[in-house]
């Protein structure tokens, strides 16, 4: 193998399925592998087949453990990849649980489309729950700001991405043939959120930068005001009697909704009513946010002044299906949070197939919907609305807030490019839509890069 080459496998002109082939010293490393999601036969046939032989694959590098940088990585086993897989200590251990549970879903929903007359070849599992396990051996923590190489002449560093726990971007030093430097921003965190910490991007001169572009085009409120929101949220629907009913991804978002409502809870601030965290997966990745509060920002001051910032009393966690189902006939206002983020799969499909027919219920969207997901029809209106092969009619209300989002708007990317430094001989967008994508192109030509790319689907690039 002679030169540097970067094809991009994932996330090239769309959101999700982050995945992008470096060639470099001699060695061929994954930069993330996610799933893609959406629409259903689509997204299968995306994820199904690889698009090189796992077998020849020499590592994976993951920058966070949301399922669509890391949903992949079972497949990739599945079909002979035995090489490491580096990621930080809490992405690790976010992995262990995030991808059984994905196994897991996989196999549920096949199982409930079977029996429901929808079987066909879009809901077959990827990859088996063995798979998903398997994956964990393979596993190295590499810490924060720790240079760890891969090979003699291939490093890479860590850095702070400030989007989920553990999340990092990825500074990769080249030594041969020639001395490049190539920089993957993962996803791009915001500054102020509760929690994790600020984002903190690596530094200097840069050969190619590969950068999200996810809200590039769009500003978001502020975390105050989304938290406001919120309270404003659960007050009117409590009134008229309703439940807030939210799709949530079970890392990072959950955690952040049960921090704020902890907050508006002690100070008052929305009714005494139940709140359920219906998703087994939030309660274990809860547990492994417990597990590394070396990572958390100190300089939040509930942080540091509580030992159980993921408990108080009204709320309840729900791990049981009986429990679970069971939420659907309770009386009265109340909040539940299930996953996933997208209401693609897993327990908030069967509270919206229960309670989106309800006027007085609230859907209320606190993170991005991909195009083609059913929270993406929800939240643009859509009246009559598919949920496991059957049509329900929308009356519930619908919001969205957008101050929770973990990823960067316009102005924080900006903001993350003009803290790199430079120079920054070329640049490619990944992770968005196409206004986005475009948003972000234009951003990096005002910040002075001159070479900037929106690659494509297999899209193959020397360095």
């Amino acid at each position: 193998m002679s030169g540097t080459r970067l094809t991009f496998w994932g996330a090239a002109g769309r959101v999700t399925g982050s995945m992008h082939l470096l060639e470099a010293a001699g060695a061929r490393i994954l930069l993330d592998a996610g799933l893609f999601q959406g629409h259903r036969a689509e997204s299968h046939s995306l994820n199904a087949q690889l698009p090189f032989d796992a077998r020849r694959i020499d590592g994976v590098v993951l920058s966070h453990a949301h399922i669509d940088h890391s949903g992949r990585l079972p497949l990739l086993v599945k079909e002979g990849f035995h090489g490491p897989v580096y990621a930080t200590p809490a992405t690790r251990d976010l992995s262990a649980v995030m991808l059984a549970d994905a196994a897991h879903i996989q196999e549920k929903d096949h199982d409930f489309l079977r029996q429901h007359g929808n079987d066909g070849v879009a809901s077959e599992p990827l990859y088996a729950l063995r798979d998903a396990i398997a994956v964990q051996d393979l596993m190295v923590g590499v810490p924060y700001r720790r240079v760890f190489y891969l090979r003699k002449h291939l490093a890479l560093e860590f850095l702070e991405a400030g989007h989920i726990l553990g999340s990092a971007s990825v500074d990769l030093r080249i030594s041969e043939p020639g001395n490049q430097r190539l920089v993957f921003s993962g996803d791009i965190g915001r500054t102020g959120l509760p929690i994790v910490r600020d984002p903190e991007p690596p530094t200097g001169p840069i050969d190619a930068l590969i950068v999200e572009a996810t809200y590039a085009d769009r500003q978001h409120e502020a975390f105050k005001d989304a938290e406001r929101s919120l309270a404003e949220a659960v007050r009117r629907t409590v009134e008229r009697g309703g439940k807030v009913l939210i799709p949530a991804f079970a890392v990072g978002r959950v955690q952040e909704l049960i921090y704020s409502l902890h907050r508006l809870a002690r100070n008052q601030e929305i009714p005494q009513i139940p709140i359920y965290v219906d998703s087994p997966l939030a309660i274990d990745i809860t547990t492994v946010f417990r597990m590394h509060p070396e990572v958390f920002d100190r300089r939040e001051q509930m942080i540091e002044s509580t030992n159980d910032l993921f408990d108080f009393p009204l709320l309840r966690y729900v791990r049981d299906v009986p429990d679970s189902k069971a939420l659907n006939a309770t009386q009265g206002p109340a909040i539940i949070i299930a996953a996933s983020g997208m209401a693609e799969t897993g327990r908030i499909l069967h509270h919206l197939a229960h309670g989106i027919g309800d006027h007085r219920n609230l859907v209320l969207f606190v993170g991005f919907q991909a195009e083609h997901t059913l929270g993406r029809r929800i939240q643009e209106g859509q009246e009559v609305v598919r949920i496991f092969g059957r049509e329900y009619e929308r009356r519930a209300e619908v919001e969205s807030i957008t101050g929770y989002s973990a990823h960067a708007d316009k102005a924080e990317l900006r903001a993350w490019v003009r803290r790199l430094g430079g120079p920054i001989r070329r640049a490619f967008v990944v992770h968005g839509e196409p206004p986005a994508l475009e948003a972000m192109a234009g951003i990096l030509r005002e910040e002075g890069i001159k070479d900037v790319r929106v690659p494509q689907h297999g899209e193959t690039v020397e360095l």
